[in-house]
């Protein structure tokens, strides 16, 4: 591994770290195009698709924990609801990236395109929870929310993400959980998803260690620095870029599925 492609790896992961701590998305649905098209473009080196969801997923696992340590005394962490998403979503991340060994590159992609193509829609949809009820007051459907887990989660560790493009959504419309708790109960699943995700694409040789650790630095130094951008920036311009590379990259796997 030469000099050029690390700082190509690193450079893809500071971008597209920057841009999901700007929109408040996970750097998987993202860094995953990035990681598969742009080297090769280069002309720098290559990565399967089984390596790039192994990179992703160790790098949601690094990225998710610092979110999750900002929220631990907010009040925001609905134990119950992590307890029943995170012990459902842990098993499913972990059947779909251990499963992923035996698929083919083309049936990921394929995957990553239908989740793509269900983020670009999902980040429009009216997202509003019951809001202004005291926190030990919320409840929910709890059959509702194990299952949806768990197929987010099978879904999810297939392309080595975490899982929270759905998972927010999912809690938002379907689950009626207050914003705020959303948002950092979703972290702390998101890094639960990612444990399962991990073990599964380490357990099955899929990571390639060092491009896998270069993500992480780059994670760590840029998400923090878009997450304060995306506070100035208005954020249904965000919403709209976002939404609009997801949705090309999403139109572009397809093509090369169909043709």
């Amino acid at each position: 591994m030469d000099f050029i492609f690390i700082i190509t790896i690193f450079l893809l992961g500071f971008i597209g770290s920057f841009i999901s701590g700007m929109a408040g998305i996970g750097g998987a649905i993202i860094n995953y195009p990035m990681l598969l098209y742009i080297p090769p473009l280069v002309g720098v080196g290559v990565l399967s698709a089984h390596e790039v969801t192994g990179i992703t997923g160790v790098q949601v696992f690094f990225a998710t924990i610092g979110g999750v340590w900002a929220y631990r005394k907010s009040g925001y962490l609905n134990r119950t609801l992590i307890t029943y998403m995170g012990i459902s979503i842990l098993l499913g991340s972990f059947i779909g990236s251990y499963g992923s060994k035996m698929m083919t590159e083309e049936t990921i992609t394929l995957v990553y395109g239908i989740l793509a193509l269900l983020a670009a829609v999902m980040m429009f949809l009216p997202k509003r929870g019951r809001e202004g009820i005291p926190p030990a007051q919320v409840s929910f459907n709890k059959w509702l929310a194990g299952i949806a887990a768990l197929i987010v989660g099978a879904a999810a560790g297939i392309v080595g993400a975490g899982g929270a493009f759905l998972l927010v959504p999912i809690m938002l419309v379907m689950l009626k959980i207050p914003t705020r708790m959303t948002i950092a109960s979703s972290l702390a699943i998101t890094f639960i998803s990612s444990i399962g995700v991990t073990v599964g694409k380490v357990s099955t040789g899929q990571v390639e260690l060092l491009p896998a650790l270069i993500m992480v630095v780059a994670s760590l130094v840029a998400s923090p620095l878009g997450a304060k951008l995306g506070q100035k920036v208005n954020t249904k311009v965000l919403q709209w870029i976002l939404a609009l590379l997801i949705l090309g990259t999403s139109i572009k796997i397809w093509v090369d599925i169909l043709l």
